[in-house]
């Protein structure tokens, strides 16, 4: 299928000229739903525990429980807990009613039990039942500022219990913020559907979606696929379909925005983004959005990102920037990381600096009042508008017991093209907010290059030095939204055969896995880390380096290990391949060279480039740039 062209706005269901028919206020009601009882997830991958807990003679489904005589349920998981902590710090709501449905042949005890900050709990009320009934309890949102949860157990006494139709409601707002999904996706058609085929599939999560938004750039299109068409009948006029040339995730994602905030009745809407190859929790996306019509300011709300691997571990609760080590996610106070969500509880607040866009809502008046994303092409783009809105008062909210599950980043290999944006744009996000410093900047950069130079990663150096050129060339490098220095990229790193992964049975003979090491027990301490590098670069340079075949592990392949040998077989942290590492004393030389030059530039150059990027923001994120980038009338 051919590359469509820029600003081919070929749909299926609505277009995007006809948003203002699709974005309509929702419906006004007296109660509105912020989170429902869900007891199973939609795919068989996720355990139970991760909704709930039952002990004894008991079955769930998706929005029922079942309970023998005897057995216990409660909602004490990670998709069970309502976030309290968080309604009482970014809402004006005073009170949370649990309402629900029930049905015995005996009696049924239900207890309502909250958590504080160190996640010491405390029972908030108790009903006793029988019969078949409807049960609604208001429960204060009180003594949680610092943390905590509300959550609820059920005990089924001289008969069965039947649950369903558990919901936690609040008064609704006088108006209802219409929403709008869009998903970026670059040939991954499949995914695609399947993520938005579940979305779809929840009516429930789908009755305030005004809108679903799929930005195509791929040229294997998701409208190619015969189970899509299922799908686009689901949607029907709330599907919207765009295709457009590749311009990253930046660029697809903004053009959703574009289109979304481009309508007159999108003044008040939240447009919620979400990637094409997450597996998809449309329970999240409910409490998101109901979340984000009750908070007092508009407020960027985002999804948790949760082990597609291993489906109840979290990814990390929070994070902020570390913009003067070019680091995009460091734990906020109170986040937790890589924890197991069936055995751990997030009980304390954590306040997050930026929400990855892998599911997360934006208020369209954050959008009018900040402008679309910078042309980042790749990486970067959604922590600089978090970051961006932050520094305009608007604050991120990264909500849990809302999250969805995305491809683990530790399985990503880390000597890849894309470290160049990783690069590249934290230097230009640095510059637009950080202190960027150009003694530290250029230390720091230098350090980490020679880091690469000494583990025998030429290529990867090489993309470092690039990355720091095209900073310092300035903003006109982001004038096509960063599509020409793929393929720049591509050319420089086959200059360097390190950078080609190759099948591990294929180097078998330059590598022995049965070579004993030593060595792994090293492990520098954080102050001599300097002098640990100088010695390692002097031993490479003169030759004094361990001959032998050696096979490295990922978890071993740090550069004081790697770089004390002559060549070294390094498997990538993918698990799917290795790389095959050999000193190049001439190589090393030329590219410590290059980075001392480029180093050199940026430390020099530092204050000069902070005003550039800074003053060029502006116009880099408006709507007449993406316009531009688009092909179409701005």
């Amino acid at each position: 299928m051919e590359q469509a062209a820029a600003g081919d706005t070929s749909t299926i269901g609505h277009d995007a000229d006809t948003l203002d028919e699709v974005l309509t206020e929702p419906v006004r009601r007296d109660r509105l739903i912020v989170q429902r009882g869900v007891f199973a997830s939609l795919s068989p991958r996720v355990p139970e525990k991760m909704y709930v807990h039952t002990k004894g003679d008991a079955a769930s489904d998706r929005y029922g429980l079942q309970l023998a005589d005897g057995a216990t349920a409660h909602t004490n998981t990670y998709f069970g807990r309502f976030p309290a902590t968080f309604w009482q710090r970014w809402t004006d709501v005073k009170t949370v009613n649990l309402q629900l449905t029930y049905g015995c042949s005996g009696t049924a005890k239900f207890t309502v039990w909250a958590s504080d900050a160190r996640g010491r709990e405390r029972i908030v009320t108790v009903e006793t039942v029988s019969g078949s009934g409807e049960l609604d309890l208001e429960l204060p949102i009180e003594r949680f500022v610092d943390g905590g949860a509300m959550w609820f157990a059920v005990d089924a006494s001289n008969g069965s219990v039947l649950v369903s139709d558990a919901r936690w409601t609040v008064a609704a707002p006088e108006r209802l913020r219409p929403a709008a999904v869009v998903i970026c996706t670059f040939n991954r058609a499949d995914d695609c559907t399947v993520t938005v085929g579940t979305l779809a599939s929840d009516d429930g999560a789908m009755a305030d979606i005004e809108a679903v938004c799929i930005v195509d750039q791929g040229t294997d299109q998701v409208r190619s696929r015969s189970a899509f068409a299922e799908v686009a009948d689901k949607l029907g006029d709330k599907l919207i379909y765009l295709t457009q040339p590749n311009l990253g995730g930046a660029g697809g994602f903004s053009r959703g925005m574009y289109e979304i905030t481009g309508s007159a009745k999108a003044e008040h809407a939240n447009v919620i983004v979400m990637d094409d190859d997450i597996l998809c929790e449309p329970e999240s996306v409910l409490r998101l959005n109901a979340f984000a019509n009750m908070t007092v300011q508009p407020t960027i709300v985002g999804a948790q990102m949760l082990s597609l691997s291993n489906p109840q571990v979290l990814h990390v609760s929070a994070e902020r920037e570390v913009l003067d080590e070019i680091t995009a996610g460091a734990l906020t106070p109170g986040a937790r990381m890589g924890i197991d969500l069936v055995k751990k509880k997030q009980d304390m607040r954590f306040d997050a600096g930026w929400n990855g866009w892998w599911t997360c809502l934006l208020p369209a008046e954050i959008i009018a009042d900040c402008g679309l994303p910078i042309p980042l092409f790749f990486q970067w783009d959604d922590i600089e508008y978090g970051i961006r809105a932050r520094y305009a008062g608007h604050p991120t909210v990264t909500l849990p017991n809302a999250g969805v599950w995305h491809a683990d980043f530790y399985l990503k290999d880390y000597d890849d093209w894309a470290r160049y944006f990783s690069i590249r744009n934290g230097l230009i996000v640095s510059s637009i907010y950080g202190r960027f410093d150009g003694n530290d900047m250029s230390k720091y950069l230098f350090r980490k290059i020679s880091e690469l130079i000494v583990s025998m990663q030429y290529g990867l150096a090489a993309t470092f030095i690039k990355a720091a050129e095209d900073f310092l060339a300035g903003p006109d490098f982001l004038y096509d939204g960063g599509q020409s220095v793929l393929k720049e990229l591509r050319e420089l790193r086959d200059r360097y055969p390190e950078t080609k992964p190759l099948p591990a049975a294929q180097v078998g003979k330059e590598s022995d896995p049965h070579t004993q090491m030593s060595v792994w027990q090293f492990e520098p301490d954080k102050k001599r880390e300097g002098l640990v590098l100088l010695k390692r670069a002097v031993q490479q340079f003169a030759g004094k380096v361990d001959r032998r075949t050696v096979t490295v592990p990922a978890h071993f392949a740090a550069w004081w290990h790697v770089s004390l040998f002559d060549k070294a077989v390094v498997t990538d942290a993918s698990q799917n391949a290795v790389r095959v590492r050999h000193r190049d004393k001439d190589t090393a030389v030329d590219l410590a060279k290059q980075a001392a030059k480029v180093c050199w530039q940026l430390r020099k150059e530092a204050p000069r480039m902070k005003t550039v990027w800074q003053e060029a923001l502006p116009k880099l994120t408006s709507r007449e740039n993406w316009a531009r980038l688009y092909g179409i009338d701005g």
